[in-house]
């Protein structure tokens, strides 16, 4: 192996701890912890929106996804585009509103026990996706130190750079992290995919080894199993408590609606670069070892199928891509435990002190459960699909109908959550597939979840008392 891949690996690594350690005088606050003290131009804004949305999801299980499939893995992506097109309206409001966290809004908007639901929801959906950015973190290590770095002693690593990382500087260090993160894997990934492209013998090589369906618009899959990977992916962008964290963070409305605009375009273009160099390195090693476990598709290209220096680059680029992410998620739900628990309901008086000694501890515990859930996993699309319906049909519509629907309230929104999360954690137990025709229970957990979120929210909010005029008054209303 290489040297220059552990040399730009361990580049990477002290690196973001430079950037962490300098961003840590500025943290004196709860609000500087939580949301950077508001202090965050469209250009930080933009990069860590691109950093926190493109991971493991990504990296791993849409390259796997792309590496079985070919181009049509895009429909996963593809719902977020539609997601990220909706957010620029959604964007403005979410900063006038300004709070910490998305349970923060549950309440305003609805009840306590609202946002109670909520942090559970956002609990169970976080640091599922933080378990698989350890897994892909752990894969990476394992590719570059083979003799000495298991997959599953890699896990423990990236847990233990992650929840240093994260716990030092709150927001303020994930978000710029982020911009030093994202500028790396967009101009890497860029130079990477012509230069694959040119190993593969040009787009004549590639078609000319891959079935024709890698290359057609749903390739070996029905609509529903296209649906069923993008509809998650655009509900959890459209209620992604990160993304809302980055806009309560911006510095005013207008630098959260400008940054949403270079999110649109990074985000388009990066899936899109993901998902060809997968289908490309698919074609290049359709055999051996990387077959099976395709969710390694893009650092084994990098590693076995590039130039030295630009496999280097681009196995750093995808590793810290995933720290990057495991930041953002692993920060997010320790917010919520400290600003949803503790500041509201045990220690409402603490001190600045006392809340960012708290809010570290947070980080660790949670970083810890991630890691127990990452030892459990198997299959990173599976996790991840989890993951997003999870938060796609308990907390997505009850987000949106905060600030669109004046009619949605307590109860509606209550049983919305409740019913959502319930049917995501329990749609694969035997129950499920024992009682209900095999046709429906070998589904995706999805459309169920959602319609029976959309249901509680509809029927039950129309069935009892609207909301205040208070209560309306914060979101446009």
């Amino acid at each position: 192996m290489s040297p220059l891949y552990g040399a730009v690996l361990g580049a990477i690594v002290v690196t973001l701890m430079v950037v962490s350690l300098a961003r840590l005088h500025t943290v004196k606050t709860k609000a500087d912890y939580l949301v950077a003290g508001r202090s965050l131009p469209a250009f930080v804004l933009v990069f860590t929106l691109l950093s926190s949305w493109i991971g493991s999801g990504s990296l791993l299980g849409g390259a796997e996804n792309a590496y079985r499939h070919g181009f049509v893995a895009l429909w996963q992506g593809g719902g977020g585009w539609a997601g990220l097109l909706l957010i620029y309206f959604i964007a403005p409001r979410a900063r006038k509103f300004a709070q910490f966290t998305i349970p923060d809004l549950l309440e305003a908007r609805y009840s306590q026990a609202a946002r109670v639901l909520g942090v559970i929801a956002i609990l169970f959906t976080y640091t599922a996706i933080t378990s698989y950015q350890l897994i892909g973190g752990g894969d990476i290590l394992h590719l570059v130190f083979p003799t000495v770095i298991t997959a599953d002693l890699g896990k423990y690593i990236i847990a233990v750079f992650v929840i240093t990382f994260t716990a030092i500087a709150g927001m303020s260090s994930v978000a710029y992290m982020d911009v030093v993160i994202g500028l790396l894997a967009t101009i890497t990934m860029l130079i990477a995919l012509p230069v694959l492209l040119h190993i593969a013998g040009g787009w004549s090589g590639v078609t000319h080894v891959l079935p024709a369906t890698h290359f057609q618009a749903l390739g070996d899959l029905t609509l529903i199993q296209a649906l069923e990977l993008s509809v998650p992916t655009c509900l959890l962008m459209l209620g992604n408590q990160s993304m809302y964290q980055k806009f309560f963070s911006a510095k005013s409305e207008r630098d959260a609606r400008r940054a949403v605009v270079g999110w649109v375009v990074g985000t388009v273009v990066l899936e899109t670069v993901i998902v060809a160099l997968a289908v490309v390195g698919s074609a290049i090693f359709p055999t051996g070892e990387v077959s099976q476990h395709p969710r390694e598709i893009l650092a084994y290209s990098a590693l076995h199928g590039l130039p030295a220096w630009l496999g280097a680059l681009l196995m750093g680029a995808i590793f810290a891509k995933i720290i990057s992410t495991a930041n953002n998620y692993l920060f997010s739900p320790a917010t919520n435990l400290v600003n949803d628990v503790f500041v509201r309901y045990m220690a409402p008086d603490a001190s600045n002190k006392r809340i960012l000694i708290v809010s570290r501890l947070m980080v660790a515990l949670l970083g810890m459960w991630a890691l127990y859930q990452a030892t459990h996993t198997e299959s990173v699309l599976k996790k991840t699909l989890y993951a997003y319906t999870i938060y796609s049909a308990a907390l997505t519509p009850v987000i949106l109908a905060a600030f669109y629907w004046r009619r949605a309230n307590a109860a509606g929104a209550v049983s919305a959550i409740a019913a959502g999360t319930f049917v995501t954690v329990f749609w694969d137990s035997a129950f499920i597939h024992q009682h209900l025709p095999r046709i429906i229970a070998e589904r995706d957990a999805i459309f169920p979840a959602l319609l029976a979120a959309l249901l509680c929210l509809v029927v039950i909010s129309l069935a009892t008392k609207r909301p205040t005029e208070k209560q309306l008054a914060q979101f446009g209303g």
